[in-house]
């Protein structure tokens, strides 16, 4: 993932309970424990026992949206959407930039002084032998990206944590100026200067994407558009080598690549110039925090009547109106109507999922050694391959399965176009049905689309060919949104970073199986992607119903264990 492939909605921002609301009527003070914690369900993978919560607190305190204008804080938020919108997930373009890094020359140093040591039969032999190292190459380029997207996630949150969202920023910016700058010089540096600066292009973007999503709390009613903007730019932002491969087509070759990623600095100078001047230097409060500062008491213990002299008694005023003002900012802020409604949405949603809560109570080790863990990991790893693998050879497959390089170069293009418009039509749909159906029922459908793209990718006609990257492009915001969205309500947002951190980190180390495949595609079954296709189709659907049958039979005993207790309080009362 990647990290587009890591925003569901509700997974990453903090969404108040009724627990959390209650503050309007009667709450229990130990309710109130959400703090600087609540923060850390969002951003950091890390275990509890790494996280140095006082340490934190003491280097970044956060900030409440109330403090800050109301115009600063639109800036922010437009600002973030556009820089991500050039930053977040450039890097999953690959398929629209893989033809110009092939014209011009990648890699082909390399490949004809490798193919040289080599006996062939023909001149046209040899250029085939050629071309297929080029494309290894060029594959591998992007898997090791899409590998660095992934890992990258893991320290992201540590680091946020500890430093807050502008050191963050200015760190995705020089991953992004170091990585334009090997794409632009890679053959006059004396190593692989394409593979590093795509992998550090890659690590840039979850830098500049995660830190981001704290903008969400500064306008808590409208968390959930700002979260979808922020997901809708990752999605687009891969259209950004479709629009310079464009430009490359209409210039003939003239604008290379070299010219493309010097100009393309200007992107991280500008995030540099932002975070300096415009971006919050610390998170906004999330509104766990928000109402834990109206319930924590700002008066001092009241002293002893005969202690209480005219200084004291004006400084314990002006700390009651102070109190008073904060209060009715929060509160502006948050809505308490609003804030109603939407903790009656979480419940509802909560019992519609079947399996909300099972492993909330469990370590995070005990949560990683289940069943729960497991089949959702092993789904994610051959998913995550799967999406990544066609990404990267759309091309060449539908050469091979259409026979025609012209159609493919169609086709190609075509998905170019559908990759970022996928994710942008379908984020507010997925969020919708995530909401309104259970677990299992959302886990069926993963599976049965996953096993239609493979179906769709094995038949050769142009037909099926559009079909598949029809239902890819919504399957793959689809997929990423429900993997985050499982793990919330499965194992919870206390240990959601840990768990979801892992999930991803794990699958992304998998996609290092890429490379396998490429050689089983380009050598084993010389240039024929179907047996590869139907080899992640069986695992896939293998899986995918051993994962269906597991949370089907596990939502069916809780379910008869809540009417078992239904029954037994409606018998007590009695």
């Amino acid at each position: 993932m990647s990290l587009n492939r890591v925003a569901s909605l509700e997974s990453f921002s903090y969404v108040p309970t009724s627990e959390n609301n209650s503050r309007l009527g009667s709450r229990r003070s130990s309710d109130a424990s959400i703090s600087v914690r609540s923060r850390k369900l969002s951003f950091n993978p890390l275990p509890d026992e790494w996280d140095p919560i006082d340490e934190r607190a003491d280097n970044i305190q956060a900030v409440g949206a109330f403090e800050v204008p109301k115009w600063k804080r639109v800036a922010q938020v437009f600002a973030t959407v556009i820089y991500c919108l050039l930053a977040a997930g450039i890097v999953f373009g690959y398929a629209a930039i893989k033809p110009v890094l092939k014209e011009e020359g990648a890699y082909r140093d390399v490949c004809v002084a490798s193919t040289n040591a080599m006996a062939f039969a023909s001149s046209a032999d040899a250029s085939a032998e050629v071309d297929t190292c080029v494309e290894i190459h060029l594959n591998f380029m992007f898997t090791a990206a899409a590998v660095g997207t992934n890992v990258a996630a893991l320290p992201i949150g540590a680091i946020l944590d500890h430093y807050g969202p502008r050191v963050c920023g200015l760190m995705g910016a020089g991953f992004l100026t170091a990585g334009a700058l090997l794409m632009a010089y890679a053959s006059q540096v004396p190593f692989d200067g394409f593979l590093v600066g795509y992998v550090l292009l890659a690590c840039g973007g979850p830098f500049t994407y995660i830190s981001s999503f704290q903008l969400s709390n500064a306008f808590p009613r409208n968390s959930g558009l700002i979260l979808a903007l922020l997901t809708g730019a990752f999605d687009a932002s891969s259209a950004l080598f479709l629009v310079y491969r464009i430009i490359y087509e209409k210039s003939e070759g003239t604008f290379g690549h070299r010219q493309f990623f010097l100009l393309y600095l200007i992107v991280p100078v500008a995030i540099v110039v932002l975070q300096l001047t415009l971006l919050p230097r610390q998170s906004y409060k999330t509104v766990g925090e928000l109402i834990e500062q109206i319930e924590e008491p700002l008066l001092p213990d009241p002293q002893p009547y005969d202690q209480v002299d005219e200084h004291t008694a004006l400084l314990q005023e002006e700390a009651r109106v102070r109190r008073e003002s904060v209060v009715a900012d929060i509160e502006e802020l948050l809505g308490s109507a609003r804030a109603d409604k939407q903790a009656q949405r979480e419940e509802t949603k909560n019992e519609i999922s079947g399996v909300w809560g099972v492993m909330h109570s469990a370590t995070a080790l005990e949560q990683i050694r289940s069943p729960w863990f497991i089949l959702i990991c092993m789904f994610t790893v051959v998913q995550m391959t799967r999406i990544n693998y066609f990404v990267a050879t759309i091309r060449p497959q539908y050469e091979a399965i259409l026979g025609s390089h012209d159609e493919a170069v169609i086709i190609n293009n075509f998905f170019d176009i559908a990759l970022p418009l996928g994710g942008l039509i379908s984020i507010p749909f997925i969020g919708l049905f995530l909401d309104r159906n259970s677990t299992v029922v959302v886990l069926t459908v993963l599976v049965s689309v996953a096993t239609a793209i493979g179906v769709f990718g094995v038949i050769p006609r142009t037909w099926a060919a559009y079909a598949n990257i029809c239902v890819f492009v919504i399957y793959r915001p689809f997929y990423y949104t429900s993997v985050s969205d499982y793990s919330a309500k499965v194992f919870g947002f206390r240990t959601f970073g840990t768990v979801y951190g892992t999930i991803i980190c794990l699958s992304g180390l998998f996609n290092f199986s890429q490379s396998l495949l490429d050689y089983l595609f380009h050598k084993v079954f010389r240039g024929n992607p179907i047996p590869v296709n139907l080899i992640l189709l069986g695992l896939g659907l293998t899986i995918g119903i051993c994962l269906i049958t597991f949370v089907g039979v596990k939502s069916r005993n809780i379910k008869r264990k809540q009417l078992e207790q239904e029954a037994e309080n409606a018998f007590l009362d009695e």
